[in-house]
């Protein structure tokens, strides 16, 4: 699994977070895990925002939760290691995701996605509620995976590190993922 992962460049993997900022941040430097956070924040939270349909209002604290993690931990993370920052993070926010799933939903339903705004992106906005709501009926370990891969460019090695699966594992969750979601978009249709 996270061995099969070749070596990371780490200034190079990490667009707009140089290798001092980040030292500098596994130090405790407070504008520097801002940084950090501010070049991460984006794919965090729309992952988490695609991992919990119909839960958005807790997306805002499990983005806070995934970094406030990520700032305990970040003293060991290795940017000479097997994965990049960024998936490093990403993994912190799929199995909490994963965990927040895994509870019982909340009790008082959350809101739906507004309205389209104007008539040339209704076509557009349905379709994403249609993905949003075939991707709810995923069962959540079939969800992440093709989250991790359709959204984030993950490849199969990273997401089997990040999930803690095998290969083979990562890459028959992936094509049952995709049927069941295609299934699930041809039958709404």
């Amino acid at each position: 699994m996270a061995s099969e992962l070749p070596a990371r460049r780490s200034a190079e993997a990490e667009p707009g977070l140089d290798e001092l900022t980040l030292a500098r941040a596994q130090r405790g430097d407070r504008g520097a895990f801002r940084r950090l956070v501010e070049g991460h924040q984006g794919q965090v939270q729309a992952l988490l925002f695609r991992m919990l349909v119909g839960r958005r209002g807790e997306v805002e604290d499990l983005t806070q939760e995934t970094f406030l993690r990520v700032h305990q931990a970040l003293p060991g993370f290795d940017p000479a290691g097997s994965a990049k920052l960024s998936t490093w993070i990403l993994t912190i926010a799929t199995r909490l995701a994963i965990d927040l799933l895994r509870r019982p939903p909340p009790t008082l339903p959350e809101p739906t996605l507004g309205a389209p705004d104007p008539e040339s992106e209704v076509a557009g906005r349905a379709l994403e509620r249609r993905l949003l709501r075939a991707m709810a009926e995923l069962p959540d370990d079939a969800r992440a995976v093709l989250i991790l891969r359709a959204y984030h460019d993950l490849d199969y090695p990273e997401i089997a590190a990040a999930l803690n699966l095998e290969l083979g594992t990562v890459k028959s969750r992936l094509s049952r993922a995709r049927a069941a979601l295609q299934q699930v978009l041809e039958r709404e249709r």
